[in-house]
């Protein structure tokens, strides 16, 4: 009884809590199934992997802010021309993040790009990425507060912590001169260094209505693009995207409700 409170205090210590749980109960298993040393080690080795990522990744996706049921899976491709599977592979595979690249998601209202852009995040947040999903109103008006508090470097080092910033809906910033100006700021800060996916409804032409004149406007979009995939959704059959979702969500639910029996 002794040995096992120094083992268990040993292995508490070591921060493996699996090993703490299931190390008598796999001994007992490997007994009888006469599992060598090492197979019982590996067993509980990928037992201790296993909950460690499940941890790291409920911590992560809570830390994200991520919508919530946005996945690859259920996102539609169908129709959205020059954008494949394997593309979204490609860009969910997280290299893209390694090289401080930015992704721009542009398309009408509707058209999945809120969709698209948290799907990745998730999919990030699933091989250990630190993400933060934010609208570019939200993300402005804290921007802002910093600055009148002086602590907009320390927020920009705070965001910096996160390899992918997600603005969603840049073209809704508030039309002010000051709040476009602090969202450059940090646009120009994290250029080169980490990694921003920003979604609009404006197309490029239609940017100096966030940035207010040409010089910024051009010296933001330059930053972007340097190193950045731009993706363009499409909107089919008039039809946005919030629209099939809803008539096949709605078709399920009929396809799942019994029929009425009378008597």
């Amino acid at each position: 009884m002794k040995d096992k409170q120094e083992l268990e205090m040993l292995l508490k210590s070591l921060h493996l809590p699996a090993f703490v749980r299931h190390y008598d109960s796999f001994a007992d298993k490997a007994q009888k199934t006469k599992l060598g040393h090492t197979a019982y080690l590996h067993e509980l080795a990928k037992v201790e992997s296993d909950e460690r990522y499940n941890r790291r990744t409920e911590r992560l996706l809570k830390l994200s802010k991520l919508p919530a049921g946005k996945t690859l899976e259920a996102f539609e491709l169908r129709g959205q021309v020059g954008l494949s599977s394997s593309r979204l592979q490609e860009l969910a595979s997280g290299d893209c993040l390694d090289h401080c690249e930015n992704i721009l998601i542009f398309g009408l209202p509707g058209t999945g790009k809120t969709h698209l852009s948290a799907a990745l995040g998730r999919e990030w947040c699933l091989r250990g990425r630190r993400v933060l999903c934010t609208t570019a109103a939200s993300l402005v008006q804290e921007l802002l507060s910093a600055k009148r508090d002086l602590t907009l470097n320390a927020m920009i080092k705070r965001l910096d912590s996160y390899e992918a910033l997600i603005i969603d809906d840049i073209s809704y910033v508030p039309q002010d001169r000051d709040e476009t100006d602090v969202l450059f700021v940090l646009l120009a800060a994290r250029y080169e260094n980490r990694s921003v996916v920003i979604t609009s409804n404006l197309a490029f032409s239609g940017w100096n209505t966030i940035f207010k004149d040409a010089m910024t406007t051009k010296a933001a979009i330059d930053r972007l693009v340097h190193h950045g995939t731009i993706l363009e959704l499409i909107q089919l059959e008039g039809e946005s995207y919030r629209e099939r979702q809803a008539k096949s969500k709605n078709k399920s639910s009929r396809a799942k409700t019994p029929a009425k029996v009378e008597f």
